[in-house]
């Protein structure tokens, strides 16, 4: 008797919860609802109304993304879409879980410039970061934020990026790292490697040297930390379920290398901080920073920030430069004869140099047109506010605490941004760089270093290396095979977007008939 009752209390309380639970869940999904009308917009396009068919669409997006078909994942969101709302969808999950996903010019214009104190990274996406980037610039809002980007400025203004004494001690490093000619080779571990090595350098004044240790523990953690942070965001409300040892053991290992390279700088005192700023030769990033504050947190965030930005977006950047070059020889031609022409065989390049080669500069513009180095990106509404739409129609509607994802891949790759092909102007999926010669992108159809305030400090930094990387492998190489099918290369998305297969390649050293020698010698 006793059982029974307890039971039958049981199973009363269960349903009296869970009838809780679903009128909980409707006041709230109703409260959001009437919020929505209240700003004076209307939602966007549906992936799903129904929350268990959102949950499984969150765990689809997961699977694509481990597929290295996120690009295709994504473009499909816009077959939920509308005539008076073509490149914008939603879905929501929990009654305060409610994103948003456009390939649109205008919203990503709104969200990054003109509605930039609308919308900034927002809580969740900090909590979510902070144990890999903690509260650096590309974590934090407000002052916060402003405060990191005046830390990292200075040391990426015209003068420090055209010292480029440490790209050239890096470059000679990977070229003595090249395999005899013909050989194959993996440009894109070497690359990854270098600029690591680079970034390393220019940071701590000691690189992590991964070029002469591919084994590397500390570039190993790295990597996962960085694909796991991408998976812990793709899959957002689910991010509770995903596994986070290694994630939390690859951090450990990050801090053990950069933290007495910190202690060391925090040692010096402010008089001998200030006398190495005036001396270029051993001035580095940390001791930029550590001249204004001596928190060990904020100069490893910052530093951690920077690393991930100045080796990881470069290092994609230029092995899919070279995937792409390695398919076209007129181009890669084309290419090492501007360079040639301009700088010789073995003259090293200056900073002029590079600013006047322009089929070097829209070989880049080209690769980061079809391979912007952050695909996918996300803000968050601090205020309740709007997106636009298409003229005749309301706007949308975006509360506070949404997140709204965009994607500079998806949207650099709409065809119907672009004029009609021509001679002059190839299917705008194919890379050519000659259609810089006669065409300029409409503004914000093209960002690969985002845009408004928050736009990348170091862009200048990067084209800079990524250009001088470049001259210098092509003044020694005159043929440029791929190896492999090169049809079969993915789009694998992480925090940077790089090629799934790595990029195999044979590089050929020029050959030249010296005057008396009937031999050809390699240079």
């Amino acid at each position: 008797m006793l059982t029974q009752v307890s039971f039958a209390h049981l199973a009363a309380a269960s349903a009296f919860s869970l009838l809780c639970a679903f009128a909980y869940y409707v006041v709230q999904l109703t409260r959001h609802e009437l919020r929505i009308k209240k700003i004076g917009g209307v939602r966007a396009p549906r992936l799903t109304s129904n929350p268990l068919r959102a949950a499984w669409w969150f765990l689809d997006t997961a699977k694509a993304l481990m597929r290295n078909e996120m690009l295709e994942q994504y473009n499909s969101f816009y077959d939920a879409a509308t005539p008076e709302c073509p490149d914008l969808v939603e879905i929501q999950i929990f009654p305060r879980e409610r994103y948003l996903f456009t390939r649109n010019p205008e919203h990503i214009k709104a969200v990054l410039a003109g509605q930039f104190s609308d919308f900034g990274k927002g809580p969740r996406f900090h909590d979510l970061w902070r144990p890999f980037l903690g509260d650096s610039i590309f974590t934090t809002d407000g002052q916060l934020w402003h405060d990191s980007r005046s830390l990292i400025r200075p040391m990426f203004v015209k003068d420090r990026v055209s010292d480029l004494a440490t790209f050239e001690k890096w470059t000679s490093k990977i070229l003595t790292k090249l395999p005899p000619s013909g050989e194959t080779v993996d440009i894109m571990d070497l690359l990854y490697r270098m600029t690591l090595d680079v970034t390393t350098d220019f940071l701590l004044g000691a690189s992590v040297d991964s070029l002469s240790n591919p084994q590397s523990e500390f570039a190993k953690a790295f990597n996962d930390v960085q694909r796991i942070q991408m998976m812990l965001t793709s899959v957002g409300p689910f991010e509770v379920f995903v596994p986070r040892r290694r994630y939390n053991d690859g951090i450990r290992v990050i801090d053990q290398f950069i933290m007495p390279y910190i202690e060391q700088a925090l040692a010096l005192p402010q008089e001998e901080l200030e006398k190495l700023s005036n001396s270029d030769k051993h001035f580095t990033f940390l001791h930029s920073i550590a001249r204004y504050t001596r928190n060990r947190q904020v100069l490893r965030d910052q530093i951690i920030a920077v690393l991930l930005a100045g080796r990881d977006t470069t290092a994609a950047t230029l092995s899919w430069a070279f995937y792409e070059l390695s398919h076209y020889p007129d181009k890669f031609k084309k290419l090492r004869d501007e360079i040639i022409s301009s700088v010789g065989r073995t003259r090293t390049p200056t900073y002029k140099d590079l600013k006047d080669m322009p089929y070097l500069r829209h070989t880049l513009n080209e690769t980061l047109r079809l391979y912007p180095a952050v695909p996918y990106n996300l803000r968050g509404a601090l205020e309740d506010t709007t997106l636009p739409s298409t003229p005749g129609n309301p706007p949308i509607s975006v509360v506070k605490g949404d997140i709204v994802f965009y994607s500079t891949l998806a949207m650099q790759r709409r065809k119907d941004l672009y004029p009609p092909v021509s001679e002059k102007f190839e299917d705008p999926a194919l890379f050519s760089p000659e259609r810089w010669e006669n065409w300029t992108p409409k503004p914000w159809q093209y960002v690969p270093f985002n845009g408004g305030p928050r736009i990348c400090v170091g862009q200048n930094f990067a084209m800079t290396e990524m250009a001088y990387c470049i001259v210098r492998i092509l003044q020694k190489y005159d043929r440029l095979e791929y190896r492999g099918d090169w049809y079969a290369q993915q789009h694998e998305a992480e925090v940077v977007g790089k090629p799934s297969q790595g990029v195999k390649i044979g590089l050929y050293e020029e050959c030249v008939k010296v005057v008396g020698n009937p031999e050809p010698l390699g240079i």
